[in-house]
């Protein structure tokens, strides 16, 4: 009776359902490699009675191996007094499940952490996690599910390479002002690899070993190619041992924001690595912490001469925590810097020039048959088939144009009739673009520069003058909030009504008059076009059964669209519909889902669509599924994910429930 006592009590701790939202705030490892079976760590809150992981795509299955829940005092308290009268039992009359519930209950209680130093990630789902050999490579999603619906996504990744993984970290504590040193996290680097074992533990051979801290004095040995998985802990340096030969062009590319954009208490709002490559005699060689303007540092070696290599990485003002999680990647891997043009039109193949590291060939021509209009990600191969990183490429349904050589003067401006896309480059330094056309009076012209939101590190600037070179507009930079993890909208869009008849100039140039092969824009020059793209938040919605749920959609209103909005989902199945529109300038709407199901096995995507007129046109677009993240506690993201989910659940009885 004792035995059953405790394990009631146990569940209670550990599975009680909530009727708050779910949410998980990291995931470590964030990936692992293709045909691989391994354990990732999952941080949240709101998760009792987790019974569930779910992956995006094909090739990956996933299964909840166990649950730790945040306790607090009491509940430690009543668990040690359960598990010593339990040690107090005959040893006799104990049983193998006694001796495991103990060993589990000891365990939790030794992990857990009074005082958490970030209390949304500190209860703790394990999940086994098994990529088929066949599992495309790539990003994906991952989400944990409970009895009353799923989590936000977050980042998951399907590798090419042979991943190593250290340890998960313990729980954080909080950090106590004037008393930061007593929060140092003594994390030993005792890996293990996912892929193919070959990890160690070495001293670094710089000064007394002895006199360093566990942060400091050890570095692990890896095979390349790999992807290493860490944690960054409070003023720690990870820091990797590996052999390269002469000629090699490596690539070391980290991900850290690009798995978790926004941590919301931290500033500036997350994770901000910094790279360094130095010889074996721990002279530097490289050093990046930003790969132009995306806070994620890349850096590209050529290897001067065959032997030992070290890489370090730490945040660039040492902080740290358990969601503090990154990838880095190490080999001679396919890696694209700039392609050009940025774009083409809609149903016409276009060949681009690729330029980059390791890359077989310097164009492409991507396959982008029956795609819309919008931003599409391509990547290039290389060797042996793998992937480079992945670029935007956009697509549109104006003519298209390539910018011709110019001083960036009025006397060599390029002549064009509109409409038109520009599709050119900033190839020097103080060297900008001038583009003439003819107007007439009372004309409304948009131009509109479209580069930092395909990856090009030109922060452009636009002016319109007339003949005489008086300026009629002027923008430097422009909001976007389509673009969701952008903390810097630097492209330009201008719009006015011309006073006269006769010739205008449109000027380009880089704000910091800056320029060269990778300083790609497209230019659109043509009379509004009105248009609107939507973001639905959030990603997962947990509908009672025969009910409704509520969902907001925001919408981004192109050159002055003011017309109504309907909502409707799309390719209806006969359970789901939807109520609600969005009218004039209306710029975010409470819709209605509403189900006549009972309950679902299996969180269902949905796709809400939005239809409206323009003229007599009729425009169809997609909501994207996005997430309302905090940055840096004050500032807040659209982050778009890959899904709308769906769960249809029968609530248990308003008795048993427990915030």
């Amino acid at each position: 009776m004792l035995v059953i006592f405790v394990w009631a009590l146990f569940l209670c701790l550990v599975s009680t359902p909530t009727l708050q939202a779910q949410y998980i705030g990291y995931v470590y490892p964030a990936g692992g490699q293709q045909g691989t079976t391994f354990r990732v760590t999952v941080g949240g809150q709101k998760l009792e009675g987790v019974n569930g992981a779910f992956v995006s795509g094909t090739g990956v299955t996933a299964r909840l191996v166990e649950y730790n829940k945040k306790m607090n005092s009491q509940e430690i308290l009543l668990l040690n007094e359960q598990v010593k009268d339990l040690k107090d039992y005959p040893a006799w009359k104990r049983t193998q499940a006694t001796t495991n519930l103990m060993a589990r209950i000891e365990k939790l209680v030794r992990e857990n952490t009074a005082q958490p130093a970030c209390a949304s990630i500190a209860n703790l789902a394990i999940v086994e996690v098994t990529l088929a050999p066949d599992a495309k490579p790539g990003r994906r999603e991952i989400r944990l599910g409970t009895p009353l619906g799923v989590s936000n996504p977050l980042v998951f990744n399907v590798g090419e390479f042979p991943e190593i993984s250290e340890p998960p970290m313990a729980t954080c504590p909080l950090v106590t002002l004037g008393k930061e040193e007593q929060s140092l996290r003594k994390k030993r680097r005792q890996a293990g690899a996912q892929g193919d074992g070959d990890m160690m533990k070495v001293g670094m051979m710089m000064g007394s070993a002895s006199a360093q801290s566990d942060l400091d004095n050890e570095e692990v040995c890896v095979r390349i190619p790999c992807t290493v998985n860490g944690q960054i802990a409070q003023g720690a340096v990870d820091r990797y041992r590996f052999e390269a030969r002469k000629g090699q062009r490596l690539v070391m590319a980290v991900q850290a924001r690009d798995l978790i954009p926004f941590i919301a208490d931290a500033v500036p709002g997350w994770f901000q690595p910094v790279l360094v490559l130095c010889d074996e005699k721990g002279n530097e060689l490289a050093y990046n912490d930003d790969y132009r303007f995306k806070p994620d540092p890349v850096i590209l070696y050529e290897i001067p001469a065959t032997g030992i290599y070290r890489l370090a990485l730490y945040d660039a003002i040492y902080r740290g925590r358990e969601d503090f999680v990154y990838r880095v990647t190490i080999g001679e891997l396919p890696f694209v810097t700039s392609i050009f043009p940025l774009g083409g039109r809609v149903d016409e193949d276009t060949t681009i020039e690729i330029k980059g590291c390791n890359l077989p060939q310097t164009t492409m021509t991507p396959d982008l048959k029956g795609k819309n209009p919008g931003i599409h990600l391509i990547a290039a191969q290389g060797q042996g088939g793998l992937n480079s990183n992945r670029k935007p490429f956009a697509l549109s349904t104006l003519p298209e144009c390539l910018a011709g050589d110019q001083d960036g003067t009025v006397k060599t401006a390029q002549k064009v009739t509109l409409p038109i896309i520009v599709n050119g480059r900033i190839g020097k330094p103080g060297k900008g673009a001038v583009f003439q056309f003819e107007g007439r009076a009372g004309e409304d012209v948009v131009a509109e520069v479209t580069a930092r939101r395909l990856d090009s590190p030109l922060d452009s600037t636009l002016k319109l003058t007339d003949a005489a070179g008086k300026v009629l507009a002027i923008n430097d930079d422009s909001e976007d909030a389509e673009a969701g993890t952008s903390t810097h909208s630097a492209d330009s869009y201008l719009r006015t009504s011309l006073p006269l008849d006769g010739l205008y100039y449109v000027i380009l140039n880089d704000t910091q008059h800056r320029g060269g092969e990778e300083y790609g824009y497209r230019l659109r020059m043509s009379a509004p076009q009105p248009d609107f793209a939507l973001r639905v938040v959030p990603s997962s919605v947990t509908i009672q059964s025969n009910s409704t749920a509520t969902l907001s959609v925001y919408a981004f209103r192109h050159d002055g669209f003011t017309n109504t909005i309907k909502f409707a989902v799309k390719d209806s199945p006969q359970a789901f519909s939807v109520t609600g529109s969005m009218t004039g300038t209306q710029g975010m709407a409470r819709i209605s889902l509403k189900t006549n199901l009972g309950v679902t096995k299996e969180p269902i995507p949905l796709i809400i669509e939005g239809t409206a007129m323009s003229g007599t046109q009729k425009l169809v677009h997609e909501a994207v599924p996005a997430e309302d993240r905090m940055q840096a506690f004050l500032w807040r993201h659209l982050v778009p994910t890959e899904e709308l989910k769906v769960c249809v659940i029968n609530p248990p009885p308003r008795a048993s429930r427990k915030k």
